[in-house]
């Protein structure tokens, strides 16, 4: 491999990179320490050069003021303007004459006053001037200078040492990496050798040695991994023939759990169906129960008031129809009718209660509330149904929370629960509490209801949240109301409800995710 072909390696290149960018920066500081130093002997000299003119022209000058020669005053300080770095200079003597000489618009670095006198006679003042474009200038030359010569030195240095790299080291590894990429099965016995090396070994020597030892150790266990092919043919052989007779067996044994499995595949459908049906059969009893009541009533009061009306025709026909028939007939009949209606929004509100069960998430909008607010409003409102009891209501919710969610969701929620505390828990009492709990953690909410109540059986606390469940059957309960809570917190809110273990009373827990809002919009508003 040549030398150029070796400078358009990546180590190379990088080798050169570092040595030059090392050199550039301690040419860099040397230069500019030289800079340095320059300029403050451009300075000191510039210092110099003004104690000079306090010296040598002051006095010449005074003398020449002192006998009025203008002429050889102009001379002078036109002889103190082309000195290096002097710009512009001014006499003003003590009888308002103004003698002036160079640049009066420079940008000074450096201006000097001095006052002229003539024995003891004070006789004027000279203004001076200086700018550093001199020194700059002087300074630019030097740094050029200093900076082409180091990166002229730097480029030789930076070639020598990449081609003594390269004899040295470089060349070898490439011969290493070119030996090590053709290494291959057939060719392990031509050794690793490197050419034109020294008697004293060093570290590419012991990289060689321990490359040739790889190479003698993979060779004998490709030996040994052969001898271990062969053998594992062998085997495979062997059992080939145990697989085969094995084979036989388990398919045999296949075929009996195949056939057990199915038997057992048909008592389990069997057994869903059954509990299919149960659970039909309980879902239309229930709502057998609950819709009959109301409809029996309208259709007696219904066939009721057919035989008033037959009855009020007949007399109207027959012309014997009296003012108290006709007054106690329509009292009658305004009695039918609000029956019938009490009856029909009965089942109204049964088949509507129905229908919550199924949740129908596009007819509510999510809104931006503040909970605390919300909740407080439903719980004044529910407590209108608490009029003749006494309950204590203790509710715990943070005054700054505002959330995106579905109000409606949280209203049938808090009011089932409460109602079912109402109806059921505090029966037959005056008294009680209601515990009322808001959190929310780590983007969720957590409601934690619970009361005092005679609390629920094992055997309801199982199906609690089963449609038709309720321990008032017959008496106004339908069962509905555990039911639609369950539907609204996973369906509608994509959260998780359960009863919770209590020892006295019953506590629910309802946990939902949440999006935090900050500014909450009131129902009304929407």
């Amino acid at each position: 491999m040549n030398t150029a072909a070796s400078f358009n390696n990546k180590l190379s290149r990088r080798v050169l990179v570092y040595i030059i960018l090392c050199s550039s920066i301690l040419s860099v500081a040397s230069t500019a320490i030289q800079v340095y130093v320059a300029y403050q002997k451009d300075i000191t000299r510039l210092n110099q050069r003004f104690d000079n003119i306090e010296s040598s022209y002051i006095q010449s000058i005074s003398t020449s003021l002192w006998d009025f020669n203008e002429p050889l005053v102009q001379q002078q300080i036109q002889g103190i303007v082309k000195l290096p770095d002097i710009r512009y200079v001014k006499i003003t003597t003590g009888f308002g004459k103004v003698y002036q000489y160079g640049n009066a618009d420079i940008v000074a670095k450096k201006v000097v006053e001095y006052p002229i006198f003539y024995g003891e006679n004070d006789i004027g003042v000279i203004h001076i001037a200086a700018d550093y474009q001199d020194i700059y200038q002087n300074i630019q030359q030097q740094a050029g200078f200093i900076v082409t010569s180091e990166f002229i030195k730097i480029f030789i240095v930076a070639l020598f040492i990449m081609f003594i790299v390269h004899w040295l080291i470089t060349r070898h590894i490439y011969h290493i990496t070119s030996y090590s990429q053709n290494v291959k099965t057939e060719n392990l016995n031509e050794p690793l050798v490197l050419t034109n090396r020294s008697k004293k070994k060093d570290e590419l020597d012991e990289l060689v040695d321990a490359i040739n030892k790889m190479r003698l150790a993979l060779k004998n266990d490709i030996v040994k991994l052969e001898e271990a092919e062969n053998a594992l043919i062998n085997l495979n052989g062997e059992l080939e023939i145990k697989v085969y007779d094995r084979t036989a067996k388990l398919a045999a044994s296949n075929q009996q759990l195949q056939q057990s499995l199915d038997d057992l595949t048909l008592a389990k459908d069997q057994l869903v169906q059954s509990e299919k049906m149960a659970s039909l059969g309980q879902l239309v009893a229930g709502v057998a129960h609950e819709v009959n009541t109301p409809l029996g009533i309208c259709v007696t009061s219904i066939t009721a008031l057919k035989e008033k009306v037959f009855d009020l025709s007949r007399a109207v026909e027959q012309e014997n129809l009296t003012k108290s028939q006709l007054t106690s007939t329509l009292s009658l009949l305004v009695e039918y009718q609000e029956i019938i209606e009490r009856s029909l929004n009965k089942a109204v509100e049964l088949i509507r209660g129905f229908k919550s069960v199924a949740v129908e998430q596009h007819t509510d909008p999510e809104l931006n509330i503040n909970l605390a607010q919300h909740v407080n409003d439903v719980v004044n409102t529910v407590k209108t149904l608490f009029k003749r009891r006494n309950y204590t209501i203790n509710l715990s919710v943070d005054k700054d929370l505002n959330l995106v969610t579905y109000p409606s969701a949280w209203n049938q929620i808090l009011t089932n629960f409460m109602t079912n505390s109402h109806v059921h828990g505090f029966e037959g009492r005056d008294e009680g509490e209601i515990n009322i709990t808001f959190t929310a953690s780590n983007g969720y909410l957590t409601l934690l209801y619970s009361d005092n109540g005679i609390g629920l059986s094992e055997d309801i606390k199982k199906r609690i949240f089963d449609p038709f469940v309720t321990t008032k059957r017959g008496q106004g309960g339908s069962g509905l109301g555990m039911n639609i809570v369950y539907n609204l917190v996973n369906a509608k809110l994509g959260g998780t409800i359960k009863c919770l273990d209590t020892k006295v009373g019953c506590s629910f827990q309802v946990k939902v995710p949440i999006e935090q809002a900050k500014n909450p919009k009131k129902l009304s508003e929407v």
